[in-house]
């Protein structure tokens, strides 16, 4: 498939500048694959098409405050400084992207805060974005991590374009099984399930299962080639547990539904999959792109939002839903005013 397939024209605004009032209130369009039928539903309705032993699949992974405002010694310039991923936590080292990267060489001393705030010193260049970093800090690990996390900012997408950080983002920007701290963008589908409608899920039996994959920088990555499979993602982590892969398992084996929460969900469980199409335990990185037509092993539904054009999350969905029928779906959103992007509305794919 190409690129330009993935392009549609998109209403500005159709992009939901806030989440909704209830997380489980969302609106949600649910899309028959079989009968290539369209319903149109309130998201906590999800629970009316699964039965007893249906299992979801939740990504735990949490988001830390990546985004910092700097300024540049000597000049004062302001920079933006997006938190990546961490290196080496004895020397405080972090990939990050900057802007305008422009103005940040190798050797550049960067200052966060007021006095008591954050030096850090460029060491490398990575990409035209990328930079490695050094934190000038003498004091212990523990207080130079605290200091980061209050210096630094909800990471809200920047086609959430009309406002600046609010306090409800501190908490809807994250799912509320949220554990372990990594990622530098939400997983964006798990953000509907309230607490009300998890233990709804418990007193039907629909079983829970979690895998972490730490967003990274291959969320914010555009495709820059018109050949879908010359297309690389950057590595992200990931980690699927001895239990989870005996609840999916045990499912599969009792011909259960196994659905899975997010285009996130989906990579890390069909990167660690066996020929006899098994999730297996894993601990490491994936690098998946799943674009149409990749033929799934594990999951029998999906639970997704609307994404924004030419985005890889797009490519997955349509991947699960089929193309023209994802596509279709997409000119009836639009139609029917679903809201977009990361605070958007929800999808499900059976």
């Amino acid at each position: 498939m190409k690129l330009s397939e993935f392009y549609y024209k998109l209403d500005e605004d159709l992009i939901a500048q806030h989440p909704a009032k209830h997380r489980d209130e969302a609106r949600m369009m649910v899309l028959h694959r079989d009968k290539k039928k369209i319903e149109h539903k309130v998201f906590k309705d999800i629970i009316k098409y699964f039965d007893e032993g249906t299992v979801f699949i939740f990504n735990d992974t949490k988001v830390f405050p990546a985004r910092l405002y700097g300024n540049k010694e000597k000049t004062g310039a302001q920079i933006e400084v997006f938190l990546l991923r961490e290196l080496n936590s004895e020397n405080k080292l972090w990939d990050v992207l900057v802007d305008p990267a422009r103005k940040i060489r190798i050797g550049n001393k960067l200052y966060f805060g007021q006095n008591e705030g954050l030096v850090a010193e460029v060491i490398d260049n990575t990409t035209s974005r990328g930079r490695t970093v050094r934190f000038l800090y003498d004091g212990p690990y523990e207080e130079f991590k605290q200091k980061l996390l209050e210096l630094g900012e909800t990471p809200i997408p920047k086609h959430i374009i009309q406002r600046t950080v609010e306090p409800e983002d501190e908490d809807r920007y994250q799912t509320i099984f949220a554990q372990n701290e990594g990622a530098v963008a939400a997983p964006t589908a798990g953000l509907h399930f309230s607490r009300e409608l998890l233990k709804r899920f418990e007193i039907k039996n629909i079983k829970q299962s979690f895998v972490t994959l730490h967003v990274g920088l291959g969320n914010f990555r555009q495709v820059e080639v018109e050949d879908l499979t010359k297309h690389k993602t950057d590595s992200e982590q990931i980690v699927i547990t001895d239990e989870t892969a005996k609840i999916v398992n045990t499912a599969k084996d009792n011909r259960k539904a196994i659905c899975a929460v997010g285009t996130t969900v989906m990579r890390a469980i069909e990167t660690s999959v066996s020929t006899q199409g098994y999730l297996s335990s894993f601990e490491g990185w994936t690098n998946k792109f799943i674009f149409p037509r990749y033929v799934f092993k594990v999951p029998t539904a999906m639970v997704t939002n609307f994404h924004l054009p030419l985005s890889t999350a797009l490519m997955t969905a349509a991947a699960f839903a089929g193309f023209d029928f994802l596509m279709d779906a997409y000119k009836v959103a639009q139609k029917e005013k679903y809201n977009f992007g990361t605070y958007g509305d929800a999808m499900l794919i059976l």
